[in-house]
Order: C-alpha cells, then sequence, then structure tokens
C-alpha cells in the first residue's frame, strides 16, 4: 500500500527552524523552510540578512503514520507538528506551493510584521527575553509599541513590546 504523504507545519523552538530544517534533511524527509530577506535589525549594521518568512515553522512532509511522524519530532529542536486535539492537520499542497513560488520569485515579501494586526489576531514575539512566545494582539500603544495579551497558567497578562519584535501568525498556522 503506498503511503499517502501530506504537508505539516511543525512548530520548532526559537530561532531553531534551519537547525531542524538541516536536521530532518539529513533523514531524507522532504521539509520547506520558507525564506525571506530583510533588513539586520543590529544598529552597527547595514545588511540585508535571510530570516525564516514564518518565524517558529518548518514544514515536513510526511504521513499520519504515527511512527513517521515520530521520527520528525524526535529532532533536535522540533516542538510538535501543528493541530487540535484530532491530531496533526495538513497544510494543503497548493499553499506549500505557493510558497514555494513566492519565495523564490526574488523580491521583496510583505510579512505578518508589515501588515497592520487587529484585536484579537494571532501573534508571535520574535525577538528578546520572549522571542517565541504567542499571543493575541491586544492595541497600538504609539511609538512604536504594542500590547500584547499572553495566556499563562490561565490567567492573562499583558505585555507592552516593540512593534518590530510582533509579528502576525498566518492563519492556516494560528
Amino acid at each position: 500500500m503506498i503511503k499517502r504523504l501530506n504537508w505539516f507545519a511543525l512548530v520548532t523552538r526559537s530561532n531553531f527552524e534551519q537547525t531542524v530544517y538541516t536536521s530532518i534533511a539529513k533523514k531524507n524527509i522532504e521539509a520547506f523552510l520558507p525564506r525571506t530577506k530583510r533588513k539586520s535589525r543590529r544598529k552597527d549594521r547595514n545588511l540585508m540578512i535571510e530570516v525564516p518568512l514564518f518565524p517558529g515553522y518548518v514544514f515536513v512532509k510526511s504521513s499520519h503514520e504515527p511512527s513517521c511522524q515520530l521520527n520528525i519530532l524526535k529532532t533536535t529542536g522540533a516542538v510538535r507538528l501543528l493541530g487540535n486535539q484530532s491530531g496533526p492537520l495538513p497544510v494543503p499542497e497548493i499553499q506549500v506551493e505557493s510558497l514555494k513560488i513566492l519565495t523564490s520569485a526574488n523580491m521583496d515579501l510583505i510579512t505578518g510584521a508589515n501588515i497592520r494586526m487587529k484585536k484579537g489576531d494571532p501573534v508571535m514575539i520574535l525577538e528578546g527575553p520572549m522571542a517565541g512566545v504567542k499571543g493575541e494582539f491586544t492595541r497600538y500603544k504609539g511609538k512604536g509599541r504594542v500590547v500584547i495579551k499572553i495566556d499563562a497558567l490561565g490567567q492573562y497578562a499583558g505585555v507592552d513590546i516593540d512593534e518590530d519584535n510582533v509579528e502576525k501568525v498566518p492563519g492556516f498556522l494560528s
């Protein structure tokens, strides 16, 4: 019987996208790490650097078979396959193919950080001591600052953070 392979979004530890991608490729599992270029945030540099288009995610092609998925999850830096209580949810092939075309087009891509967020949008903190934490956009505070609501043990905390350090999580990944 032929195993049907689907794309899945694999959640990674903060800043482990490249490590996970490389390790999975070494296991002969098809993986995709969409990347884009952006200006370095370091004040002493004026460089364009390549960064993951979706921080904290790598796409992997796998069957629904638990042993195949366990092999992926045993990768250093892998956290979980995105899904719900029923299990991992496949990402439609057409979306992954579209991302491959977009990222290979050598054009400036506008990511979630460049799109105006609205109350309730799922977001991820990209840099700083809370890098990798997911929350919900609450409001713009002004002067480049935003307030993010974070669920911590059933309690909610509001975090005031630099707008450039927050990115909206795309709908199909949230």
